[in-house]
């Protein structure tokens, strides 16, 4: 599964830096993300609770981030089971530009493959699950950040 986009956060670069790299922040923003630790400064481990059609299970994962180019971009790398439910592992790339002072673009390209139960629910409800996951998360970064959500750019 492929996928990118970009939004407008109402915010300086270096805040949404700051917020994409602090645990607390990407807890609240994560759909179904029960916990988020960061294990050491570029790990973090989560447990995500996802429902994707009939399928319903817990995550357990880690996330690491590589590639920092503070306040510009990173890479990010993970992988998580969710037992008999299956797998995910995968990447993205997060890049920031400046609109504005005060508006940043956030731009994203994920590329993630999954096995297991979750195959098998077929490919257009996994890609439209995970555009609504995406949504989720950015328009509670949007108003965590920057008091307000965002449309896409």
């Amino acid at each position: 599964m492929q996928m990118s986009d970009s939004q407008r956060i109402l915010a300086s670069k270096e805040q949404v830096w700051a917020a994409l790299n602090n645990p607390d922040i990407l807890k609240q923003c994560i759909p179904g993300c029960q916990s988020l630790e960061m294990s050491t400064p570029n790990e973090m481990t989560a447990t995500v609770m996802l429902k994707i059609g009939p399928v319903k299970a817990a995550f357990g994962g880690k996330v690491t981030l590589s590639d920092l180019d503070p306040p510009n971009s990173y890479r990010i790398a993970g992988e998580g089971s969710g037992g008999i439910a299956g797998f995910a592992r995968g990447g993205a790339t997060v890049k920031l530009s400046e609109e504005s002072a005060e508006v940043t673009i956030l731009s994203y390209a994920v590329d993630a493959q999954i096995g297991g139960k979750l195959a098998q629910l077929g490919g257009r409800l996994i890609d439209s699950t995970a555009k609504k996951l995406a949504a989720q998360f950015f328009a509670s970064f949007g108003e965590l950040v920057g008091g307000v959500a965002v449309a896409g750019a």
